[in-house]
């Protein structure tokens, strides 16, 4: 085999273009648009290429990885611009963010700092190509996060790769080469395999997977280790060239594929950065893409790329959070992006060519380190302060709220002279943190979107007379507050079968993948249960009401009917409790930016004007009991966002647990006296399909 070696490095100016061409395509396509432009994807194999290439020479130079040089020259280069948006974002967050955004953006910033952003924003299941409006202005974090993982791994294999070469016969030299592609070939094969499945199976989880994007930079790194081998005809390269850049401008245009990435079709945009970058080694060919790419803005954007990646995304949710827009129009875009580009050439012009340049000219590891963490150690101090003033208002208002005369929440429905004389009292729970999760969610009774696995939390004397067993999705699990209570005064035993997104109906769930396949067999463990150890009665969804704004009308599915006839055949009667409205806006956030008395929409535009349950000529099976909480959610034809100085809703449609509990009075009233008669002695029939 020949020596490979890596050249010297020679600045590479049309990779320069593709970055800024990279670099623009992100930001367009997050100003404008909602599908997925594939210029991370490029910024990603760009990372492993370029990575691998300076390992490489390093190797080669030196016959070892320095890993304290390697890895503090990236401390010292990607710090300080990083901590200086973080900052900016952390002082501008409070005057311009609504409150119940704090709290996840104080949390991002720790993440974004210690680049595991990724990782929390997958734990949070965050639609990424959802609404701006509701992004963490440091949510674009995520994909530095992932380079930053490959940058502690791969310095690794790349020395496992030089320590393997020096023990072979061909010599150290030579020999890393291909052992370092072959490494970074099965990298990208499995992880490609892993990234096709997880995607297929839930795809919000599999956009901030490392492992599910391991493949785009090894690719990359692939790349690096093969080129000096990689020589096509230079007409060849030419065609290359063009077909890259025009590939990847192409990918969003073309592809509205955001809901399959990063699967197989981010091979597109990678495969597109992939064909540039050969086409340009060794030389422009004539008639390539080089001109276009070398030209100057383009570069200079290239150049910028990093700080403009930075800085334009929580520019554009700032801007869209001070005009109060869900999108950006074209002259408030355009600004966004000559913001982003000023506050990039500004950060590197005070940062490199003032701050940085005092440092010696060839600083050792200790003192490079220290340099770039210098910028993160203010976001890691004041996040912690912060976060503790957050908690110490909550806490004093937690306190406050302890007093029902002045927190009456759905009280205030029967007592008109309570609600006449109740003072206007800050809304309960705190706005900064307004989750207020009923104990299901939190004590790992409830099982998550994608879990399979039934989980049955029993609350109340194993000796109680009556069982009640709460089943469903999480509209049945926010009523779980109220009905603890109601289970305490009458001495009923409750158990919790409730799972998200996974209604108690004989409907699939929509959607497909993972989440539905995980609903199926969550249901079939549901029905075993319920044969092998029936309750008196269940208690679960009645109607579905429609988000507001939305077509449609609020309906009893065919598939709730279908169940409760089966739990007839059971002898288990039905508490079906009629839906919750649905708001098209984030409760919290409104009430926080408009005031109490804005937020809020008619019953019409989401529940119907009688209960689909009592509709004349219905046809509910014997031993259900209809429950209607409408009146104490939406008084007087009107669904309000706070009621009594509490906080209805926590999000868009689902009940915070204080106002839950404050309904347990009425719900009471509204409840079978005794559930136990609702349906008729089990004559030990099952459902037509065998599973409830």
């Amino acid at each position: 085999m020949t020596d490979a070696r890596t050249p010297a490095p020679e600045r590479r100016t049309d990779l320069d273009g593709l970055r800024g061409l990279a670099a623009l395509l992100v930001a367009v396509y997050h100003v404008w648009s909602t599908r997925v432009s594939g210029g991370v994807d490029v910024f990603l194999f760009l990372t492993g290429f370029f990575i691998t290439a300076s390992l490489l020479r390093s190797i080669e130079r030196e016959s070892r990885v320095p890993f304290a040089r390697f890895w503090s020259r990236l401390v010292r280069r990607l710090s300080p611009a990083a901590g200086a948006v973080l900052l900016a974002v952390a002082a501008a967050t409070p005057l311009l963010l609504p409150r119940p955004a704090w709290r996840q953006v104080s949390e991002e910033l720790t993440a974004s700092a210690l680049y595991y952003e990724n990782w929390k924003l997958a734990a949070n299941a965050v639609d990424y190509l959802g609404s701006v409006s509701q992004a963490s202005p440091v949510q674009h974090f995520w994909s530095l996060a992932v380079q930053g993982q490959f940058y502690l791994v791969w310095p690794a294999v790349a020395a496992l790769a030089a320590l393997a070469a020096a023990r072979t016969r061909a010599g150290g030299r030579i020999g890393v080469r291909p052992l370092l592609a072959g490494a970074a070939a099965v990298a990208a094969a499995v992880s490609l395999a892993y990234s096709v499945q997880a995607t297929a199976a839930d795809q919000r989880w599999a956009y901030f997977d490392s492992g599910a994007r391991l493949w785009e930079l090894a690719l990359g790194a692939l790349l690096a280790a093969v080129l000096p081998w990689v020589r096509p005809h230079a007409r060849l390269r030419a065609v290359m060239g063009w077909t890259g850049v025009a590939a990847l401008v192409a990918c969003g245009a073309v592809l509205d594929a955001g809901r399959m990435f990063p699967g197989w079709i981010a091979l597109w945009p990678v495969l597109a950065a992939a064909l540039v970058v050969v086409a340009g080694a060794g030389g422009a060919p004539p008639r390539g893409v080089g001109p276009l790419l070398e030209l100057p803005p383009l570069r200079r954007l290239g150049a910028l790329a990093y700080p403009f990646y930075l800085w334009h995304w929580p520019i554009l949710v700032f801007s869209l959070a001070a005009t109060g827009r869900e999108q950006a129009g074209a002259l408030g875009g355009a600004f966004v992006l000559v913001l982003a580009y000023a506050l990039a050439a500004g950060t590197e012009w005070a940062l490199e060519g003032r701050v940085l340049r005092r440092l010696p000219a060839r600083p050792g590891p200790g003192l490079a380190v220290a340099a770039g963490a210098a910028f993160l150690v203010p976001v890691l101090a004041l996040v912690p302060v912060w976060q503790a003033r957050l908690a110490a208002g909550q806490e004093r208002l937690a306190e406050q709220a302890a007093d029902f005369g002045s927190y009456p929440g759905a009280r205030v429905v029967d007592d008109a002279r309570l609600a006449a004389s109740l003072p206007e009292k800050p809304v309960y729970p705190d706005l900064t943190d307004p989750v207020d999760p009923w104990l299901t969610h939190t004590n790992g009774c409830n099982a998550e979107l994608t879990d399979r696995e039934l989980v049955v939390c029993a609350f109340g004397p194993e000796s109680a007379d009556r069982t009640v067993a709460m089943v469903g999705d999480s509209h049945v699990g926010q009523w779980f507050p109220a009905l603890l209570e109601v289970a305490d005064r009458r001495g009923w035993r409750i158990e919790v079968m409730t799972k998200n997104g996974c209604a108690f109906s004989t409907d699939p769930r929509p959607g497909g993948g993972e989440a539905a396949a995980s609903c199926r067999e969550w249901k079939a463990q549901v029905g075993e249960r319920l044969r092998s150890a029936p309750p008196d009665a269940v208690f679960t969804n009645g109607t579905r009401s429609v988000r507001a704004g939305d077509p449609g009308a609020e309906r009893v599915p065919e598939g709730y009917l279908e169940r409760w006839e089966e739990m007839g055949g059971l002898g288990v009667g039905v508490i079906a409790v009629r839906d919750t409205p649905r708001l098209d806006f984030d409760a919290p956030e409104c009430v926080d930016t408009e005031g109490r008395e804005a937020c809020g929409v008619a019953l019409r535009e989401t529940l119907a004007p009688r209960s689909p349950l009592e509709e004349p000529g219905g046809r509910l099976p014997s031993g259900v009991a209809p429950v209607d909480m409408t009146g104490h959610l939406c008084p007087e034809g009107r669904c309000p966002s706070v009621m009594g100085n509490v906080l209805v809703m926590g999000d868009d449609d689902h009940m915070t647990a204080t106002f839950s509990r404050s309904l347990a009075p009425a719900l009471e009233e509204a409840l079978p006296e005794d559930p136990g008669r609702l349906a008729a002695p089990a004559d030990g029939s099952a459902g037509a399909d065998g599973n409830p």
